[in-house]
């Protein structure tokens, strides 16, 4: 999970200078990021000791605020059709774009209508979603839940499946997936 949620994030254009930040502190190149060895136990540890320093990971901080140590993690898919059933994380930015519903189909719809949150326009789903449609692909959600019953929540990945839900149409049938569960799990 460490490795995949920096390999997402070190991709995009509003988080790679901050993470870039943190490897040049410590004299790494950012290939320890985009192309991890998870066989080597320093390079895993000084992951974490990145995620935790960048969203709070380990320091119960952040993203990671009350986030369980015992989680178990596997790789799935879920089909574009269970889409509807994810939620947003609980946060003040998506809760409002879902119109209080935490659904990014709900986020999807407002987008079209033209709704911004908190005057942060939408321009990054529309160019994600454009690019979706011309053959893009990106890299799996993270998601979280209490077990494989409860519902799942959207821990890293909120544009990209906002992206699928604005253009459902070009979205992939199934989607690989790094799910993570807890019954500690609260956020």
């Amino acid at each position: 999970m460490v490795a995949v949620f920096l390999k997402t994030e070190i991709a995009s254009t509003r988080f790679a200078r901050d993470i870039l930040a943190i490897l040049a502190r410590a004299g790494q190149p950012r290939t320890i990021i985009e192309q991890p060895n998870l066989t080597d136990p320093r390079e895993n540890t000084y992951r974490r000791g990145v995620l935790g320093e960048w969203r709070g990971y380990g320091r119960d901080a952040d993203v990671f605020r009350h986030f369980p140590t015992d989680v178990r993690w596997y790789r799935a898919t879920i089909e574009k059709a269970e889409f509807a059933a994810l939620r947003y994380i609980n946060d003040d930015y998506w809760i409002e774009l879902s119109g209080g519903s935490r659904s990014a189909v709900d986020a999807a719809a407002r987008i079209r209508g033209g709704i911004e949150a908190f005057g942060v326009g939408n321009g990054g789903f529309w160019w994600m979603a454009e690019a979706l449609c011309k053959g893009a692909a990106f890299p799996e959600l993270i998601l979280v839940g209490k077990d494989e019953r409860a519902p799942l929540v959207v821990l890293e990945g909120h544009v990209r499946l906002t992206a699928y839900c604005l253009r459902p149409d070009c979205a992939p049938d199934t989607l690989p997936v790094l799910v993570g569960y807890s019954p500690r799990m609260e956020k």
